[in-house]
């Protein structure tokens, strides 16, 4: 059976892309033309994934935002990040650790919730 073997993109409507672009550039530095940014999956840190998932049309975990998706970025440091969207006007509505990683949250300028989500640091094996 032919199959996917990765995500591709994601696309989005913004009612001004060109500056939804530029603040993402400013604050997550994600360099972006007319036709988007790209993502070396070899940039990862080791562990990182991207996931698939859709969830159920009752769902309140995209909430504050009432947009049907939700973006995670994999982040290097998710308290500077956090910090430079705050700093760039965004509201940040949340953190949270597991043994998997830490989560942030926040609202992007035309009110999508967009998750960070920082890997654990790999330890040496002792």
């Amino acid at each position: 059976m032919a199959r996917a073997l990765g995500v591709g993109g994601v696309f989005f409507k913004s009612p001004d892309p060109a500056r939804l672009r530029s603040w993402y550039a400013q604050w997550l530095g994600i360099a972006a033309d007319e036709y988007g940014a790209n993502f070396a999956p070899a940039a990862m840190p080791e562990g990182a994934v991207t996931v698939w998932s859709p969830f159920a049309a009752t769902t309140d975990y995209f909430a504050p935002s009432s947009a049907s998706f939700m973006i995670n970025f994999v982040v290097d440091d998710l308290d500077g990040v956090l910090a430079q969207v705050r700093s760039g006007g965004a509201e940040v509505v949340g953190t949270e650790n597991h043994d998997y990683g830490r989560f942030g949250w926040f609202v992007d300028p035309d009110g999508n919730k967009i998750e960070l989500w920082q890997p654990p640091a790999k330890t040496p094996d002792k």
